[in-house]
Order: structure tokens, then C-alpha cells, then sequence
């Protein structure tokens, strides 16, 4: 899974940019996270637009990934995420654990509230 990234001010937006379903996809995000902490860049925003699709596993690795930022004082906000995967985090009641965003641009600004 290619995670390119960008800073937005002191937000990093990560594009997630395939199925997310675990296994390398989920040790990619979950490094990658590991080294945004690292470095002290604890807002994040997962850019789902590319999502094509994602299981239990995937929801794992987002679970993760926002609780790892959350202990060092940060957060996972997710935006511009497809019906389908919306639908995923609906019916499983996720929706009510993570922010989630129409836009990246909503989910960037949420950070300076």
C-alpha cells in the first residue's frame, strides 16, 4: 500500500490508496504511524477516497493507528471516505469511535478547534 503523505500545517494527511484487509497493509500503516510519533507529528488524517475496500482486519489497523496516536497525545481522523467503507463503520459501530470527515480540508480544520 503506497502511503504518501503531506503536511498540512502540523497535521500530516496520509492517502490510503487500495484495500485495506491486513497484512502488509496493515504493518505499512501501523510504521508508518510508529514513525510520525516518532518524529513528534501526532494530528493525523487518513485520506480514504482511494479506499477500495476494507474488512475487520482493516478497521483493526485504523483502531490501532488512532489509538497509538491518542496515547502520545494525538488523534486519527479519517475523511473523504467511500459509501461502502462508510457503511463498514456504520454497521459495526465505529463511526461513533473515529472522526470522520466529508473532506480532508474539514478534517485538517477540526484539529484547530
Amino acid at each position: 500500500m503506497p502511503l504518501l503523505h503531506t503536511m498540512v500545517g502540523d497535521v500530516v494527511v496520509i492517502e490510503l490508496a487500495t484495500k485495506l484487509i491486513g497484512g502488509s497493509e496493515a504493518t505499512e500503516l501501523h510504521s508508518k504511524v510508529r514513525e510520525l510519533i516518532d518524529k513528534g507529528n501526532v494530528k493525523v488524517v487518513a485520506d480514504m477516497g482511494k479506499v477500495s475496500w476494507m474488512n475487520c482486519t482493516g478497521l483493526g489497523a485504523l483502531m490501532s493507528a488512532m489509538t497509538s496516536l491518542r496515547n502520545s497525545k494525538g488523534d486519527l481522523k479519517l475523511a473523504n471516505i467511500l459509501d461502502h467503507v462508510k457503511n463498514l463503520l456504520v454497521i459495526t459501530k465505529m463511526v461513533t469511535i473515529f472522526d470522520t470527515f466529508d473532506t480532508v480540508e474539514e478534517a485538517v480544520a477540526s484539529f484547530k478547534k
